[in-house]
């Protein structure tokens, strides 16, 4: 496997180009159920429904942005303690040195800021990001991605690849072509 999971040699994986997102929505669906699980999509705009047709249900970055959270409301909490009972305390008007209804402003801002650093960078982790260059770029027709065309990609790594070409041919796609890797 290369970077990814790209094979080393051989194809990356096999393309279809539909004309509209119903089309691909419907041969997405027909993938799922005939089993294939390596594939992805590739559209204009967000179609309605397409990553549970795809299968997506990964829940890691909802994971990571919890645990992104916690850090930052025990570190704001933690930092406001550190700060006015340890390294500086000063008492104001008789209250408790650890008077925490004050520090909730701190740490619901460290709450928020870690949380979305957390979604940022846990995304781009999972997603395998920044990726200048991707096998399917080269496809032929593969530029109206970004325009008027959709395109389904069923990856070499699918352990029913060999069945790959024949099954998108037969579900209405305009074009069927090989994903060389990069």
């Amino acid at each position: 496997m290369g970077y990814h999971g790209e094979p080393e040699g051989g194809v990356y994986g096999i393309a279809a180009e539909f004309d509209n997102p119903e089309d691909l929505l419907v041969a997405a669906m027909k993938a799922s159920e005939s089993g294939f699980t390596k594939m992805d999509a590739y559209t204009p705009f967000p179609v309605e429904g397409l990553s549970q047709a795809l299968g997506m249900r990964d829940v890691r970055v909802k994971w990571i942005i919890f645990i992104g959270g916690l850090l930052g409301v025990s570190g704001g909490m933690g930092m406001m303690y550190y700060i006015s009972v340890i390294d500086y305390p000063l008492n104001i008007g008789g209250r408790p040195l650890f008077s925490w209804p004050a520090f909730i402003p701190v740490a619901f801002e460290c709450t928020v800021l870690i949380a979305a650093f957390g979604a940022v960078f846990g995304m781009l982790a999972l997603n395998g990001l920044p990726r200048p260059h991707h096998p399917i770029f080269d496809t032929a027709n593969f530029e109206r991605a970004s325009q008027d065309r959709f395109f389904l990609c069923i990856e070499a790594e699918d352990p029913q690849f060999d069945q790959a070409e024949k099954f998108l041919s037969g579900v209405g796609a305009v074009a069927v072509t090989e994903v060389e890797p990069s």
